[in-house]
This record gives C-alpha cells, sequence and structure tokens, in this order.
C-alpha cells in the first residue's frame, strides 16, 4: 500500500472491565478506494474473530478425535472427564472477574468440550451434532461478540464488568452509569450504596483505583455531586500529556482586554489551562485574588512568567511588582511594569500607596456607576449612564485601568511588615479593580496570616512537601484526588488552579505552564517594548493617591518621565541647581559660626562628642526627614534612624520621641505596623 497521506483513528483504551479511553492510532490511506475500504472493513471486523476462530477449532478437534479415538471406550472416558476438568478450571480461574463473565466463560467451555466429546464417539455428522454445531458455535460467537460490543460502546458499560473491578478497590455495590469518553479522558457517573457508601469511601479508594487501572495516582480523580452523599462523577486519564514541556507559544491575545481569560498552559488531557483575575457580572463570576505557591524547583518562575506575560500583552491593565530577588527571572520584562521595586522599604511603600490607591479607586467606579471593573471602566467615560455628574451628562473623566499588583517571594515581604501586611489590601482591593497576587513557596500560617489566606480564593499550586499540600489547595479538592506533594520539585510546572470561572470538577485535574527556553528571550523583550508603548498607563486618580502617601517613591519611579536622565537634567538646569542637595542651603560667602562648648571635645575614645540643642535637634531630625522623603524612603521608623542619631550623639529613646512628635504635627502618619511610620509628602497637606 502506498502511504500517500495520514489520517488518525480513535481507537479504545480499556482501562478495566467497563472503564475504556480513547486513543488516537495513525491510519494510512491507500492509493485506491477500494483497497482503503477493504482495509478499514478487516480492521474493524478483526476483533470479532476471535469467538469465530474458537468454533472451527472445535470443528476440527472434533473430526481429529473421531477419526482417532472413534471406537476407543477408554478414549470415550477420558474425553468425558477432560471436558468436566476444563469447564472445572474455566469456572476457578474466573474467580478473579466479574460472576457473570465467569459463568459466560464456563457455559462456553463446557458446551464446546461437550460437542468434541460427543463428535468424537459418534462421529461430527452423526444425528442432531451437525445441526448443534452450526446453530450452537453461532450462538456462542455471537454472544462474544455482542460482550465486546457492550464494552466498548459509548453507552452504559456493562454492570458485571463494573463490578469486577470495583469490587477490587472495596466498592462493590457501587454502580457506574454512562461513561462520557473524549480523548485521554474518561468521566463515569458513580451511584454508592445507599446508607453503606459515601463519596468519603471513593476518595479513600482513589489509590487503589489508580493501582487497579495501572494508571498514575494524579490521573484517576472524584467529584462528588454537592447535592448528593453518594453520586458523583469518577474521572480517568490514562496518558500523561504533560510529561513533555512545550515552549511558551506567545501570548494569547495581544491587545486584548484584561477580563479575557488568560492561557497559562494545557490540562492532562490537552486542553487550555485558563485564569480569570477581573470579575464579571454578566457570567456571575467575581473578581479574584492568587496566591501562586510551590516548594524551591517546581516551577514558580516560569508560572509567574506565564501569568505576567499574558498581563502586560493586554490593553487595559497596569502592574506594580516586587521583587526581592532583583529582578532576576523578569528582568526583559521591567520596561512594561508601571512600578517596579525591590524588597525591602520600597516594597513597603508599594503596599502603603495600595491601601490609599483602594479607597480612592472605589470612590471614582462608585461615583460613575460602576459596582465593579468591568472593561468599559477603562476608556474614557463617554457615556451619561457612566458619568460623575450630577446634571446626568457625559463626564468625558480618563479611564481606569485594572490594577494588579504582584508581590514576588513575597515571605520576604511578610518577614519584613508582619504577616498581616496584605490583609487589609485583600479584603477590599477586589472592588476597586485591582487583583492582589502573592508568590511565596511555603503559605503556612506562621508566614501568612489566616485572614490574608482566607482573602486569597484563587491557588495556583504546584510541587510540594507533602505536608504542606493543605495550606495550598482546599481540602475538598485534595480529597477529589489532588496530590501536589507527589511531585515535590520533579516536575517543574506541574500545578493545580482553583479560581473563579474554572468548572469545579476541573480543581483535581493537573495542568502544566508552558517552558520559557533561552530562545524565547528576546520576545519577551519585544513584548516589554511593546507594552511600554501600547498599553496603559495609570490613571490620575491612582497616581494622585499614591503620590500623596509616597510622594516620589512613586513619581519619580522607573520609567516615569520625572525619572528619567534627561527629565532630571532638564529640571537642574532650570533650577541652576547642580550641588549635592545636602549643600544647597549653604552661603559660599558667609563667615564660619563661632566656636562652641564642646567644639573641640574629641569624639573618639570618649562617650559623647558635643549634643545639639532642643531647637538644632529638631531641625537636623527634620532635614533627615526631608533626606528619606528625597531618596522615596516613605516609610521610616527608628532603626532606619540608627546611624544618624549615632552621628549625632543621640539615643534612640530621642529618635521616638521626634517621630512621636512628627506624628502629632502631621509630618508622619501611622502605617499598618507599630513603630513604623508613613513620611506625608512635603507639598502635601497634611
Amino acid at each position: 500500500m502506498t502511504r500517500n497521506s495520514n489520517r488518525t483513528r480513535t481507537r479504545m483504551k480499556h482501562l478495566g472491565d467497563g472503564l475504556v479511553a480513547t486513543y488516537e492510532e495513525p491510519v494510512y490511506r491507500g492509493s485506491s478506494r477500494s483497497s482503503g475500504v477493504g482495509t478499514y472493513l478487516l480492521q474493524r471486523a478483526m476483533p470479532h474473530l476471535p469467538p469465530w476462530l474458537g468454533v472451527g477449532g472445535v470443528g476440527i478437534a472434533g473430526t481429529g478425535a473421531h477419526l482417532m479415538w472413534a471406537d476407543s471406550a477408554a478414549a470415550g472416558v477420558g474425553l468425558t472427564l477432560s471436558s468436566v476438568a476444563l469447564t472445572a478450571a474455566t469456572w476457578w480461574a474466573g474467580r478473579s472477574t466479574s460472576a457473570q463473565r465467569r459463568l459466560h466463560s464456563a457455559i462456553t467451555v463446557a458446551a464446546g468440550s461437550s460437542w468434541v466429546t460427543a463428535a468424537a464417539l459418534a462421529g461430527p455428522l452423526a444425528g442432531p451434532l451437525p445441526d448443534v454445531y452450526l446453530m450452537g458455535g453461532a450462538v456462542a460467537a455471537l454472544s462474544w461478540n455482542v460482550r465486546m460490543a457492550l464494552r466498548t460502546s459509548d453507552g452504559t458499560a456493562g454492570e458485571s464488568g463494573d463490578k469486577g473491578l470495583l469490587a477490587k478497590v472495596g466498592l462493590a455495590r457501587a454502580q457506574i452509569g454512562a461513561a462520557k469518553v473524549e480523548p485521554n479522558r474518561v468521566t463515569a457517573s458513580l451511584a454508592l450504596e445507599p446508607g453503606e457508601q459515601t463519596n468519603d469511601d471513593v476518595t479513600k479508594a482513589l489509590g487503589r483505583l489508580a493501582s487497579a487501572l495501572d494508571v498514575p495516582t494524579s490521573a484517576v480523580r472524584y467529584q462528588g455531586d454537592p447535592d448528593s452523599a453518594r453520586r458523583g462523577e469518577l474521572v480517568i486519564v490514562p496518558e500523561d500529556m504533560l510529561r513533555e514541556s512545550v515552549a511558551w507559544p506567545g501570548p494569547s491575545r495581544p491587545g486584548g482586554s484584561i477580563a479575557e481569560p488568560l492561557v497559562i498552559g494545557r490540562y492532562d488531557d490537552g486542553s487550555p489551562l485558563v485564569i480569570w483575575l477581573p470579575g464579571d457580572p454578566a457570567a456571575k463570576r467575581n473578581s479574584t485574588h492568587l496566591l501562586i505557591a510551590g516548594g524551591t524547583g517546581s516551577g514558580k518562575g516560569e508560572t509567574a512568567l506565564n501569568l505576567q506575560t499574558e498581563i502586560l500583552s493586554r490593553r487595559d491593565v497596569v502592574m506594580w511588582f516586587s521583587d526581592p530577588k532583583s529582578f532576576q527571572d523578569f528582568r526583559p520584562l521591567l520596561p512594561a511594569y508601571d512600578w517596579a521595586v525591590e524588597g525591602g522599604a520600597p516594597t513597603e511603600s508599594m503596599v502603603e500607596a495600595l491601601r490609599e490607591a483602594v479607597p480612592a479607586r472605589t470612590r471614582w467606579l462608585g461615583a460613575h456607576g460602576y459596582r465593579q471593573w468591568v472593561p468599559a471602566a477603562a476608556a474614557q467615560q463617554t457615556s451619561p449612564a457612566h458619568s460623575c455628574r450630577q446634571d446626568g451628562s457625559a463626564c468625558g473623566c480618563s479611564g481606569m485601568p485594572f490594577l494588579v499588583a504582584w508581590f514576588e517571594e513575597a515571605a520576604n515581604t511578610l518577614r519584613y511588615m508582619g504577616d498581616d501586611a496584605f490583609t487589609g489590601i485583600a479584603q477590599e482591593a477586589r472592588s476597586a479593580g485591582i487583583s492582589l497576587i502573592v508568590s511565596l513557596q511555603r503559605p503556612s500560617y506562621d508566614q501568612m496570616s489566616t485572614s490574608t489566606r482566607a482573602s486569597l480564593p484563587s491557588v495556583i499550586a504546584l510541587g510540594c512537601d507533602p505536608r504542606d499540600e493543605g495550606f495550598s489547595l482546599p481540602e475538598e479538592v485534595l480529597a477529589s484526588g489532588a496530590h501536589p506533594g507527589a511531585w515535590g520539585n520533579r516536575r517543574p510546572g506541574y500545578c493545580y488552579v482553583v479560581s473563579p470561572g474554572i468548572p469545579e470538577d476541573r480543581y483535581a485535574s493537573p495542568g502544566r505552564g508552558w517552558h520559557f527556553p533561552e530562545r524565547v528571550l528576546p520576545m519577551l523583550e519585544v513584548l516589554a517594548d511593546w507594552a511600554a508603548r501600547n498599553g496603559a498607563t495609570a490613571d490620575p486618580v491612582t497616581t494622585e493617591a499614591a503620590a500623596g502617601v509616597v510622594g516620589k517613591a512613586y513619581t519619580d519611579r522607573k520609567g516615569s518621565p520625572a525619572a528619567t536622565p534627561a527629565a532630571q537634567e532638564e529640571d537642574d538646569m532650570e533650577h541652576g541647581s547642580l550641588v549635592d542637595p545636602e549643600d544647597a542651603d549653604i552661603d559660599p560667602e558667609a563667615d564660619l559660626p563661632e566656636p562652641r562648648d564642646g567644639d573641640d571635645a574629641p569624639i573618639f575614645g570618649q562617650d559623647t562628642g558635643r549634643k545639639p540643642g532642643p531647637e538644632e535637634g529638631r531641625r537636623l531630625f527634620a532635614e533627615a526627614l526631608e533626606e528619606f522623603e528625597r531618596n522615596g524612603q516613605m516609610i521610616v521608623g527608628p532603626k532606619d534612624f540608627k546611624e544618624w542619631w549615632e552621628r549625632n550623639n543621640l539615643s534612640r529613646a530621642w529618635v521616638s520621641e521626634r517621630l512621636k512628635e512628627a506624628y502629632l504635627e502631621g509630618r508622619l502618619k501611622e502605617t499598618g505596623k507599630t513603630g513604623r511610620w508613613r513620611i506625608v509628602p512635603a507639598l502635601t497637606p497634611a
């Protein structure tokens, strides 16, 4: 046959009695139509030939036995005993199968061996033996053909086969209903014995069921019916399609809306792995925050790249990004971020700005008639239905893009700021068109407060220590067969995703993100350049809220016009200032001040040198606050002044008193953490 074109054919793979799956098998199309039809018919008929070959073998055996032992009484006794022994052996061998298959096999063997014995003694053509052979043999062969057709059909599987499989795992009285067969996925409804079995019995038996089917443990899942304690769906995926990693194919919807699904990989049956961040009133889907959890080597970095490339390729979203690892994995994307900071005090400033942005954005959305953020909120407000004017006319206000606040390696930030650093934001930000994304290795309660964890409804759970599974995934998802602890760091990128918009029966289905080899790095740079030129920019409301809280830490952020070297040089030339800010107030023509008491006292080898007086100390403290503000550090506490108070021969207690005074004067405001204060920008009213 000439192989001039190829196609695939769906074939059935038996997973156990009554359960089958499909797989694709290549079929070569012949050079002529007639030969192709003949090959097809032969391939369809071949699985049904063995019973007919068995009938033919019985006829040949009976004829040969007659020729050898027609006149031998001893042979007749031997054949009779052999017939009984073979039937008994068949019954014994079938003890591990279903009762129906065992009985069917024994009857078939007894009938065939009895006919051979009779034909050997009397002759195959004697009396009714030819009729019995032709009719009985055809019935026996057809009965097995019918059984095979019922086993491989798409309809209800035979009860006997199902019970044989379920009996092995302790669910003998359960009933498997109609099975839905898809490529590499079988979904079968399961009804348990009323009053005797519950859905918990199935979840406990999943490991044994996987063993009986000879598939990985993660290939068998069970989704209980929320309206019934004894009904659910059993899902079996016989082939791990995630074994081979797939390189990042590029953004799925460049220039689309952030409200469209974000494609971050694929499930083990080949279907796309998607997630949504904004809510959708029409679909009754809520906006969500996201937790990314996984141990070292589990693939958190590539998972983050999968999600970030999808986010940054959309037209109506901006991202604030904190990474204590100095953007080690994300440097090609730096131009695409609206605000990017490293860990420590800069991240603390970002958290404070985010807290202030939440109520400001909520007020704007409410004033324009939005109950939650939708794509229309990102465009200029030209509709009277979304106007902030009292007269009902279109207001023309600038739109408000969706805001993603991403905290990479968040354990570092939580140690610095406290385990409840994100609690208020997580509880309030969803209604403000903000999605909080927190990534860390182990989201245990000693690192993250229970209130924060409860406010992160979505999770991407990668491989982890088996003892940490309960920190990542809800208990009901683990009960359905999800086990990220089985992967550890051996299968980077494997994950479970729980999030609004994803069907619940998918929660326990493993997926895998795209792989980012070296050759795709130039594509990341192209994406970042596109986002910097064509993506959304921060809206006036968010900008004003952030600048009002942290001042230059936001307005002079990397990429901001105010922070570029050209803009800084232009500003210096305009104001004629090319000197160090600390020396800006020095008059080079003024005489040096008169010496004061203590100026000549040695400062080394002594407890103290000259201490500034009260007024001078307050002036120096005010200058220190101004210096912190110029450097973009808007969150301070006593520990930040350690070098300063040692230099000025002061004490921690003195600094703490000055901090309290500055708070009472309105120069500082409280933060969410005791002992930390936020500097009120000098040009912003207190």
